[in-house]
């Protein structure tokens, strides 16, 4: 009924200023800016006016009526609480030790020691590959090298008697060291005969079988080996938070895939803003005791970009906002009548906001009674009854 009341008295008020002066919709063809204006200001004030006079008609209806038909309200206590504001992104899982294995000579892939979902260590035999008479050669030049040696040491001994020639023994001396830096080129050459682990591992593939002819270059892979135990997610973070998302910074990783979450922290942060879209890389580490966290695996991730030690939260359902863009809410100003209170109109500034809450950065202390259910339906000065007293 009020609600009816208030309508015919803004319509009338309207009308009245319309018999007045100049109906709004004169001014409005006017196409008159200032006159507009001027015309919307007239009508605002007037607003306010009414609004006014019906908080005091309805403050002298509860009067009359006593405490009836008062708003019914329940209220929250502000306190000072640990706010913690997360970025949410996408990334997906990575390893670096996730490699293929090419072989460094050419021949035919003797022996496979290895099969598919082994564990190998570091520097662990893989396979062999046919030397093609390597080791043999290698053979031949570590005797050759004893009989340099020898020779050597004896035009040495007879060197040091100042028996013989000085280029004898330079000559026997040269002759050896050119046969034992032979022995270690034959060594290295007859090495890449082996394959073996580059790090400790699984070996996730068996590309080529025993008996294959393989050679080095692309194509030629025989085994790819990962390592699941140093995972990390690589995520593309928007340049605006390139100072609060630093290294150190809590991050909290959820597997849609696994059903799981883990909290870890930033390991690193990129120092290049990629132009194309204006985003910063970020390397977040994922522990894999399980070894259910694979590479490629999807991932949301949810970075501490801000933090408050001393925030107060509000929930966003009770914040309203009036027509010059301001952000307001209710709280309970107690009277000497148990459970009743008067509602006051606050204007608040708003920060982050984290699911249903919102931090209150002005315009409400700690221990103030915010208007929570009956928000919506109280005004300024209006006596309410409190029901979770």
């Amino acid at each position: 009924m009020k609600k009816i009341l208030y309508i015919l008295t803004l319509t009338a008020l309207v009308t009245a200023c319309g018999d007045k002066n100049t109906s709004v919709e004169s001014i409005i063809a006017t196409k008159d800016i200032e006159k507009i204006r001027e015309k919307k200001t007239t009508i605002s004030e007037e607003h306010k006016a009414l609004e006014m006079q019906m908080i005091l008609l309805d403050s002298a209806i509860a009067d009359i009526q006593g405490n009836k038909n008062l708003p019914l309200i329940s209220t929250f206590t502000t306190k000072n609480e640990v706010f913690n504001h997360f970025l949410e992104l996408q990334g997906n899982v990575q390893t670096k030790q996730n490699v293929l294995i090419y072989p460094e000579m050419a021949g035919t892939l003797q022996r496979v020691y290895v099969k598919e979902g082994q564990k190998v260590s570091k520097g662990q035999i893989l396979a062999t590959i046919d030397d093609g008479g390597m080791s043999s050669q290698l053979a031949q030049l570590k005797t050759q090298a004893e009989l340099a040696k020898t020779t050597f040491e004896r035009q040495q001994r007879l060197w040091e008697q100042k028996i013989g020639s000085e280029i004898q023994y330079l000559q026997a001396k040269t002759n050896y060291e050119a046969q034992v830096n032979a022995i270690k080129q034959g060594e290295s050459q007859l090495g890449k005969s082996t394959i073996r682990a580059p790090f400790s591992g699984i070996i996730d593939d068996v590309i080529k079988d025993q008996g294959t002819v393989v050679a080095p270059g692309m194509g030629a892979e025989v085994f790819r080996i990962v390592n699941l135990s140093n995972m990390y997610i690589d995520v593309e973070v928007p340049e605006t938070y390139i100072k609060s998302i630093q290294n150190g910074k809590e991050a909290v990783v959820y597997f849609p895939i696994l059903n799981d979450s883990i909290t870890t922290k930033v390991r690193q942060t990129g120092n290049f803003i990629n132009p194309s879209n204006r985003s910063f890389s970020v390397e977040i580490p994922v522990p894999n005791k399980n070894g259910n966290v694979k590479p490629n695996l999807t991932a949301k991730v949810r970075l501490n970009d801000y933090t408050s030690n001393e925030a107060i939260l509000i929930p966003q359902s009770v914040i309203s906002e009036n027509a010059d863009g301001e952000q307001y809410v209710y709280v309970a100003e107690k009277t000497d009548e148990e459970n009743y209170a008067i509602a006051k109109k606050k204007i608040i500034t708003t920060g982050k906001s984290q699911g249903p809450l919102t931090e209150v950065t002005s315009g409400l202390t700690p221990n103030e009674h915010v208007i929570k259910e009956g928000a919506r339906t109280v005004k300024d000065g209006q006596k309410v009854e409190i029901l979770n007293q």
